[in-house]
């Protein structure tokens, strides 16, 4: 006894899907096999399709007094992003560079990413550009914007008659 692979849309055919649909389906049917054999197998897709790996991913919160922008950004030191202000555009970039050493050599597989990024935030009309802190510390990017004073939160105390 033989086994054969069961095709539902070979099967659904004759009771009248139209024969263009189901060469569609069995075609889209044979790609996805394709690219799920590939994953699973862990072939490691062109360097191209890494590039949205290099964007690093971001919180932002915003308190009374600030909002705070942290981006992830393992494997990086201050020295390697650079921030910069211009108008009301946040821009984050950075580069992460691929080590070159003697052990690496005989690489057999590479599935980290390297190169440059860069991630840009329209801010507010009423933040403190002159006075904007970032930290970095272990992985970590943490970007400070200050509100400006007149756009605070104010508490007023209603008194009652």
């Amino acid at each position: 006894m033989s086994i054969i692979q069961w095709n539902p849309v070979r099967g659904m055919a004759p009771w009248g899907l139209a024969n263009d649909f189901a060469s569609d389906i069995s075609q889209m049917q044979r790609e996805m096999n394709r690219l799920m054999d590939t994953f699973f197998r862990g072939d490691v897709a062109p360097e191209s399709e890494f590039a949205s790996f290099l964007i690093p991913a971001v919180d932002i919160s915003e308190t009374d007094d600030n909002y705070v922008v942290e981006a992830e950004l393992p494997g990086l030191t201050k020295e390697d992003v650079k921030i910069s202000v211009k108008g009301n555009i946040l821009t984050i970039r950075g580069e992460k560079k691929q080590e070159k050493n003697e052990t690496r050599k005989n690489l057999q597989r590479n599935e980290r990413c390297y190169g440059t990024f860069m991630r840009s935030f329209t801010l507010p009309s009423h933040v403190e550009a002159d006075n904007i802190e970032a930290e970095f510390k272990d992985g970590i990017l943490s970007i400070t914007l200050p509100k400006i004073e007149e756009v605070k939160p104010k508490s007023i105390e209603v008194k009652v008659k």
